[in-house]
Parts: C-alpha cells; sequence; structure tokens
C-alpha cells in the first residue's frame, strides 16, 4: 500500500504491517496510512491482523520531533489524526487482531488497546501511558480508551505517573489478552483467528458497539472538546487539558 504501511489479503485475513525502516513513529503521514489500510479492510469486510515489521519494536508512539517543533498546528493535526483512528478501531465492524513483539510507546499503546484481541510475544519490552513522565499531559481520549479495558489500580499507575509494563504485567492490567513465547506467536494468532471466523459478523458488530458506546462517546467529546486550535494554542497548563513540551 504505502513503504511505511504494508497491506495483504487472503481468506478473509487482512493483514496490516507497519515499517518505516526505523521506529515506526505514529506521524500524521503514518496515521493516515494506517487508516487507508483499514479503508480497504473495511471494503474486503476481513478480520484485521495489526502487526510490525520491525524487530523488538511495535511502535516509537507519536513523532515527539513534531511536538518539539513546537507548532500547535502540526501537533494538533498529529494527535488528532492518532484519536480518529484509535476510536474508528475501537468501532471497527469486524473482528480486529493486535500483535506486540516490541516496545509500545502510548500511541502504539492507543492502537492496541482499540483491538479486539491483543497477542503479545514475552521479553523485556513495555507499553503503557509514559506521557507524564516526558513532559506531556495525556490527552484524554487516550485515557477514556485505557478506561475501557485497563483495571482501574493498573490505569492510575500509567496514566499518572507514566509508569510502563512488561507484558506479563500488561496482561494483568488489561493491556493484553494473550502473552507467549516469541515462538508461539503465529501458533496463538492462528488459533485466535480460526475461532473469530466462525463467529456470526453482524452479531459481533452490534455487540462491540453496545458494549463499547460509553467508551466511544467519551472519546468523542474528549476530541471535540480538547483535540482543537484554540486548546493548542494555550500557553498554561492550567487553562489548558493538552499540555505539550515547550508550552507548560
Amino acid at each position: 500500500m504505502t513503504d511505511r504501511v504494508k497491506y495483504s489479503y487472503k481468506d478473509g485475513i487482512a493483514t496490516i504491517v507497519v515499517d518505516d525502516g526505523k521506529v515506526n513513529v505514529m506521524s500524521t503521514a503514518m496515521l493516515s496510512d494506517i487508516n487507508e489500510a483499514f479503508n480497504q479492510a473495511e471494503r474486503d469486510k476481513a478480520i484485521v491482523v495489526l502487526r510490525s515489521g520491525r524487530p523488538g519494536l511495535f511502535s516509537a508512539g507519536f513523532d515527539l520531533k513534531v511536538f518539539a517543533e513546537n507548532d500547535a498546528d502540526k501537533s494538533l493535526e498529529m494527535v488528532k489524526s492518532g484519536a480518529e483512528l484509535a476510536l474508528r478501531l475501537l468501532a471497527f465492524p469486524h473482528p480486529t487482531i493486535g500483535v506486540m513483539q516490541g516496545h509500545a510507546f502510548p500511541m502504539g499503546t492507543f492502537l492496541l488497546l482499540a483491538c479486539d484481541i491483543r497477542i503479545a510475544s514475552q521479553g523485556p519490552h513495555k507499553m503503557g501511558l509514559n506521557e507524564v513522565a516526558i513532559g506531556i499531559a495525556p490527552p484524554s481520549f487516550a485515557v477514556e480508551l485505557a478506561r475501557s479495558r485497563m483495571h482501574p489500580a493498573w490505569l492510575s499507575r500509567t496514566v499518572t505517573t507514566g509508569e510502563m509494563f512488561e507484558p506479563e504485567e500488561a496482561l494483568k492490567a488489561g493491556l493484553l489478552d494473550h502473552v507467549v513465547a516469541e515462538n508461539e506467536v503465529e501458533e496463538t494468532l492462528s488459533s485466535v483467528v480460526s475461532a473469530i471466523t466462525v463467529i456470526h459478523r453482524p452479531s459481533h458488530a452490534i455487540a462491540k458497539i453496545r458494549l463499547r458506546q460509553p467508551a466511544m462517546t467519551a472519546m468523542r467529546d474528549a476530541i471535540d472538546r480538547e483535540l482543537t486550535s484554540e486548546a493548542f494554542a494555550l500557553k498554561s497548563d492550567s487553562t489548558s487539558m493538552v499540555v505539550l513540551p515547550g508550552r507548560a
């Protein structure tokens, strides 16, 4: 599909592989490419497998260079693109499976959180919401997404202190559904796909909306309230819920 995002389809399964040749930063361009891949998957009515092509890394998260430029418009465009994509995945009408075989920094974590089933390999890699540790207030859309999937105590730890979790802890926290040895990832993925293939797809789509409507409504409200030019232009964290490096 693009150099950054590859799309393949076979027997009702769409595989979206993210690989920018570096650290899979979620730039506006990368997010647009992933969104286009999901457009194709929706046209194909496919079960989606989202994974990284980079060894040891799912994604380094949002492109921090954009934040460092202190350009509110560019930052807004990138974060809003990520928020809209996460919201779309949460409501995607066909089953989605995220595969994590390396670090997943915040926007990578958000995409995994929005998938129906999350599979990870064992290892020293981490995931979570580490924004406060790097001088960024977590956007409310991300907090609401995490709230819908994570156990409360673990949610508080990652949101308020920036703590990141290795796979076994992430499983307990609700960030993941399966954690297996690296050499068992493909077998586990195959088993999950086989189980999902036989479900009644229209019922799945309706059940997903009924279950996640409160979270989706909260995310939509957060996006419309916080991810605006006015919010990003504010320079004081006492008046803005979105605080970027250099803007506190």
